[in-house]
């Protein structure tokens, strides 16, 4: 007799009800499941050692200041309906914060930046609660007006060291701490993140981007949790800032640069929006990219434009939007 076979997908039997319900009932299953998760955790944790070149480790560390930025902007953009211009904001908040603590108090790396995460997000939440109640694009001009705000600011009164900075901030004891502290941080902001805009409080931000009416008819304040994702979103913004801080060993006012605005929004297009992995993605790809082409000089602007209008053509949804679909489109032959 001739044995049956037809083709099924590697998911079938595994989701149940939802896409974050699962009956685990194999250990074949449960590896279709974590096989991506422990891809992206081993692939981070072994990129320090696979690149041999100091340059090379300095670009990692930068990817990852930008891929913090990029996740405090799709959680806002993409969970809450904020969307926010304001990276430089946050990273020069941090940078500044962590600058004065180090050189001025004498506080250690340990120290300054914990402080300055908070601290920083506390400050940049306070100034921006009078503009939550704006959306769209009326909230993204707001935001990107404060770092070129604050950095005119700066420069005009020669304050903070002006236009030459602070200088003398203390480094990292070694670049092994540097960059695995940086790693472990991405790791636990992206996994973090994950889990809270799944937990009840991800509902309501989902429900304040949809319809905010209807969470303000349920008795609950809007500015609240909005200010509660704009803190989250900051912190993490002020946390990169205060790394790049003792990274560079110097704060000043390029801290308030755009590229900090700019580059988390095109790393998101690229990754893909509401995914949060996908942002992160999109750094790990676009900010090395950005360092090849500098040789080209001013040239790398066109290439790099041209990078962004065909992902923005051809995979609008993002790297990641499209690798989640065909993965879970993988077939095996199974008997009838």
């Amino acid at each position: 007799m001739i044995e049956e076979r037809r083709k099924e997908r590697l998911d079938r039997g595994i989701k149940v009800t939802t896409e974050g319900i699962y009956a685990i009932s194999s250990w074949q299953e449960m590896g279709y499941l974590l096989l991506p998760r422990l891809v992206l955790i081993c692939g981070i944790l072994v990129l320090p050692l696979v690149i041999p070149s100091l340059y090379w480790q300095r670009v990692i560390s930068i990817v990852c200041i930008y891929s913090l930025l990029a996740l405090g902007f799709d959680f806002l953009a993409h969970f809450v309906g904020l969307v926010s211009l304001g990276g430089a904001f946050f990273i020069g908040t941090g940078g500044y914060i962590a600058a004065i603590l180090n050189t001025s108090f004498g506080l250690p790396p340990i120290l300054t930046i914990p402080i300055a995460t908070i601290a920083g997000g506390a400050i940049c939440t306070l100034l921006l609660y009078p503009c939550l109640p704006l959306r769209g694009v009326y909230f993204a001009i707001v935001t990107l007006m404060y770092p070129l705000v604050m950095a005119r600011i700066i420069e005009a009164l020669d304050v903070l060291g002006g236009t030459d900075g602070i200088i003398g901030v203390a480094s990292f004891p070694n670049r092994w701490i540097e960059q695995y502290g940086l790693l472990l941080i991405v790791m636990v902001s992206l996994f973090g993140l994950r889990r809270l805009v799944n937990e009840d409080i991800g509902l309501v931000f989902r429900g304040v981007k949809d319809n905010d009416q209807a969470v303000k008819a349920s008795a609950l304040s809007i500015n609240f949790y909005k200010s509660i994702a704009v803190f989250i979103a900051s912190s993490l913004g002020c946390l990169a800032g205060a790394y790049l801080a003792h990274i560079y060993m110097w704060s000043g006012i390029s801290q308030f640069a755009l590229d900090f605005s700019i580059i988390p929004i095109a790393a998101t297009v690229i990754g893909g929006g509401g995914t949060l992995v996908g942002p992160v993605l999109g750094c790990f790809i676009l900010v090395p990219i950005s360092e090849l082409l500098r040789a080209f000089g001013t040239l790398r602007i066109v290439f790099y434009s041209l990078i962004l209008v065909a992902f923005i053509v051809f995979r609008s949804e993002g790297i990641m939007v499209y690798a989640q679909r065909k993965y879970h489109q993988f077939e095996r032959w199974v008997k009838v």
